[in-house]
């Protein structure tokens, strides 16, 4: 009767946590574009529901196994496993119920902070400090600051090039079209390659590394031609536009231009200083840009952003489905161990999550989306930066490398931070003014307590689940 109930338990939590990651963190891999007008929020959903359940069905189980077992010694529970098994139930209840308030709040939080400080919690009130696993806790601990440092970096180059290379360019729209198209290339076959070259969780065969590369360069060269076209068609339609720059920042261009030439025949101080002067003009042409709104006058800077458009939904999809293999991992991890503990009546972990575990976790973050996920979207789609579809291109794509990469190595990183990391990024690029630093303190201050107070939340609700398990059941 108790296995029973326990079972049951698990599932309705695992369930409910799984919820509340959609209704947080799912929200981020969505807000960018949502941010960017170049989707509504119910197309968003759609689009990520799909994306989220088949990342989380087919490549959740890689990470769930850390979440499992390899942060808290399983040894220490030996002797009793219902100690473990009530232990993981205080976990996915606490994280379920911190992340319910943050939604509330409208503070995208980390759920992998929330899930591995309350494992860690109730390991070491349990067995002791020893019983943690202190090295994979500090690998996951640096993660979490290399992260939104990794990923915002990303996003700061990869805007800088655009700004660089497209809006500031004499003919934006001209270089877009030249651009675009290898953007596309480079996000469908990394796309796929993370798919195929993965531990596909529910499919028994799988490709080599060889196999897998030939066929994500096949779907890649696919989308390089697709998006040639689709570019191409693009026309700017307005009569009203300013065709070249403005006189000054011509000037500075072919200054610019003349010094690249210098830079680039010259040796020793001459090339030193020249070095010193491109960047200076350099800064310059960016200043003017951004003083005069050059890139927000003109309809040809509209039907440029249109051209990215396209690619941020393709990196929606990505992000969308790299979030679900790597945070699923942090609803179902618990309850699949629990599962097995009870079916082998000692401490035991599933070697692969079953698939209708998976399937639960991938329902309950949909669910979480589709009903609360607008709270979440409002803060980061509206409050942190203005964003558009450079922007956000720049933003997503730069967090789905970040996750996907985390996800083939095992690693519980932050979908959060890799998604408010990059944002901060992107607003970086265009100068702290751009950034609403108000919003980004309070988001800050929710990651450092998330970890403390979900340990501290979840020895509480052990003892709780214990005392009523063994007093009143």
């Amino acid at each position: 009767m108790e296995t029973k109930i326990l079972e049951f338990l698990a599932i309705i939590i695992g369930l409910y946590m799984a919820w509340n990651i959609g209704s947080n963190d799912v929200a981020n891999a969505i807000s960018t574009s949502i941010g960017s007008k170049i989707i509504t929020l119910k197309k968003a959903i759609i689009v990520a529901a799909i994306f989220e359940f088949s990342g989380a069905y087919f490549l959740g189980g890689n990470v769930a196994e850390t979440i499992q077992s390899r942060i808290v010694n399983p040894n220490i529970f030996d002797k009793d496993i219902y100690i473990f098994i009530y232990g993981m139930l205080a976990a996915l209840l606490s994280t379920g119920l911190l992340l319910n308030v943050a939604s509330f709040m409208g503070l995208p939080i980390s759920t992998t902070h929330a899930i591995v400080g309350s494992v860690l919690g109730f390991g070491a009130i349990i067995g002791g400090i020893h019983a943690v696993n202190w090295k994979i806790a500090s690998l996951i601990f640096f993660s979490w600051v290399i992260t939104p440092a990794f990923s915002g970096s990303l996003a700061f180059l990869i805007f800088t090039f655009i700004q660089r290379k497209i809006l500031f360019a004499f003919s934006p729209l001209e270089s877009a079209k030249k651009f675009v198209p290898f953007f596309a290339f480079i996000t469908l076959t990394l796309f796929p390659f993370s798919i195929l070259s993965g531990k596909i969780t529910n499919i028994d065969k799988s490709l080599s590394i060889s196999n897998a590369l030939l066929l994500s360069l096949t779907i890649g060269f696919i989308a390089f031609c697709v998006a040639f076209f689709l570019v191409r068609r693009i026309k700017i339609t307005s009569c009203k536009i300013i065709h070249r720059p403005p006189g000054q920042l011509i000037s500075l261009e072919k200054a610019k231009k003349h010094l690249e030439r210098t830079y680039l025949s010259s040796r020793g101080d001459t090339k030193e200083k020249t070095s010193k002067l491109l960047g200076e003009v350099e800064d310059l042409i960016d200043e003017y840009m951004e003083e005069t709104k050059f890139t927000e006058k003109t309809t040809e800077y509209t039907q440029l952003e249109k051209s990215f458009g396209y690619l941020q939904i393709m990196t929606l999809c990505l992000v969308a489905f790299a979030h679900g293999t790597n945070d699923v991992a942090n609803a179902i991890g618990p309850v699949a161990a629990i599962i097995q503990s009870l079916s082998l009546q000692k401490v035991g972990f599933a070697t692969s999550i079953p698939p209708w575990i998976l399937f639960i976790g991938s329902i309950g973050i949909v669910v979480g989306l589709s009903t609360w996920g607008w709270r979440i979207v409002e803060t980061i789609a509206h409050k942190i930066t203005a964003l558009t579809p450079t922007r956000g291109f720049s933003a997503e794509f730069s967090a789905a490398i970040t996750i996907l990469i985390a996800s083939q190595m095992g690693m519980p990183i932050s979908t959060t931070h890799a998604l408010v990391g990059a944002v901060f990024g992107i607003g970086l690029a265009k100068g702290l003014s751009a950034l609403n630093l108000k919003i980004m303190r309070n988001i800050f201050l929710s990651w450092i307590v998330t970890l403390p107070l979900c340990a501290v939340m979840t020895i509480i609700m052990f003892f709780l689940i214990k005392f009523i398990f063994k007093v009143i059941i």
